[in-house]
């Protein structure tokens, strides 16, 4: 392999026309590792602490906006389908351009969202300000992922994206706490502010120290008529659509219940937002299992079969969390424990299915693969979530969360088997 130092490979070469050799212009040294875990982990973590962060405050910023819950659920959605979008626009601007204009430029946006979220005087705007924040938020997922990608290789990328998953875990299970911890201290608006000083120290740690990682000879321009070939060969690929529709519509699963459960805890049963984003470090915490248990069969049993069993399990916790609801038995104890089986099964078919997905994808498609992977995954979950809401209060509720979280599984199910057949086949 070439030497980052060495110069790159002439033009008249033959090879260099479809295989330029790559010049790196940055490599991190051991001591500089540890915080690029940091910078890129916060950069990643800024789309789960935007969604996270003011579950708590639902009830709240209902009566302040004067709205549905439904109306203020769809702020959530609308962050997700902001993220579906985002990725698709700002992965191939940083295959182009290179990774840090379009980061900068994400943060940058993300910042001044954060502070519009602020002062919204009503949820219609509230809604729309949220996509826009969404899609700026999604360039610290793709863009991190790009910039390991341009740094390491094998065994270095697995260790350095492990670690990275780490700080991605924790902060879903922050989010909520720290978000209940600020009602105590000012309004829902608080959280916002919070999220705004935190994109602008992004903004500067990325500015000043995070070098280009992307060589200009490696960048490539699609016109739009490559691009949608290169999808519509995805999408015609059983093996590729099956594992991605299994990811989307657990994924819809998950986030009905992110987007729901805060009105079912604290309007159905009396929990206070400090309770609730206590029960939600729980489930979260249920999630951190189920990658470590996933971690550990690696190796021992093959990835389909994790695949499976994670699938079994959701669908077997949400079925008997359906009956519970249908026939008013269910307790709050009950339903977290319900709910935490659930989020360990999640564990499971997250990172699984995207292997499945991106396994024996060519390189020249991967990131095409993964874009589209990520915008299927967050507009299904946008979408799947916000049926929740479609009752006739306009209100979710225990039963109308259950039945769209064991639709969604079941239909995750099919798609996992339908994956698996055309795979044999």
């Amino acid at each position: 392999m070439q030497s980052p130092d060495s110069p790159s490979m002439a033009p008249e070469q033959g090879a260099a026309e479809s295989a330029p050799v790559r010049s790196r212009p940055w490599t991190p040294s051991r001591k500089s590792i540890a915080l690029l875990v940091l910078v890129l982990g916060v950069l990643t973590a800024t789309g789960p602490l935007a969604t996270d962060m003011y579950l708590p405050a639902f009830p709240e910023i209902t009566r302040d906006l004067g709205t549905s819950e439904a109306r203020v659920q769809l702020t959530l959605t609308a962050m997700m389908l902001g993220l579906a979008v985002g990725q698709l626009v700002i992965g191939p601007m940083s295959d182009a351009f290179g990774r840090r204009v379009p980061l900068l430029a994400g943060v940058a946006v993300f910042t001044v969202t954060s502070v519009l979220c602020v002062f919204v005087p009503n949820v219609t705007l509230f809604i729309v300000v949220r996509f826009v924040q969404g899609m700026a938020g999604a360039a610290g997922a793709v863009i991190a992922r790009a910039v390991v990608r341009d740094l390491f290789e094998g065994d270095a990328a697995v260790r350095f994206f492990s670690r990275l998953a780490l700080v991605m875990m924790l902060a879903p299970l922050l989010a909520p706490l720290a978000g209940s911890q600020l009602l105590l201290v000012g309004p829902w608006q608080v959280s916002f502010w919070v999220l705004a000083v935190m994109a602008a120290l992004s903004f500067v740690l990325v500015l000043l120290w995070l070098p280009e990682s992307l060589p200009v000879e490696d960048r490539r321009r699609r016109g739009p008529r490559a691009l949608l070939s290169t999808v519509g060969g995805l999408v015609r690929q059983p093996r590729f659509m099956g594992p991605v529709l299994t990811l989307g519509l657990s994924f819809g699963m998950l986030f009905t219940y992110v987007s729901a459960f805060s009105f079912v805890a604290q309007t159905e049963f009396g929990a206070s937002p400090q309770l609730y984003a206590g029960l939600f470090a729980v489930n979260a915490l249920g999630m951190m299992a189920g990658t470590q248990a996933n971690g550990f069969l690696v190796g021992r049993v093959e990835t389909l079969r994790r695949l499976g069993l994670g699938l079994m399990l959701a669908l077997a916790s949400v079925g008997v969390l359906v009956v519970l609801a249908l026939t008013g038995v269910a307790s709050l104890w009950m339903i977290v424990t319900l709910l935490a089986f659930m989020m360990f099964s999640v564990g499971f078919i997250m990172p699984n299915a995207t292997v499945t997905a991106l396994d024996g994808q060519p390189a020249t498609v991967a990131g095409t693969a993964s874009a589209l992977m990520g915008a299927l995954q967050f507009s299904l979950g946008g979408g799947v979530a916000s049926l929740a809401g479609l009752t006739a209060s306009g209100e979710p509720s225990l039963v109308s969360m259950s039945v769209v979280m064991v639709s969604a599984a079941g239909l995750a199910l099919v798609a996992y088997v339908w994956s698996v057949r055309s795979k044999v086949r």
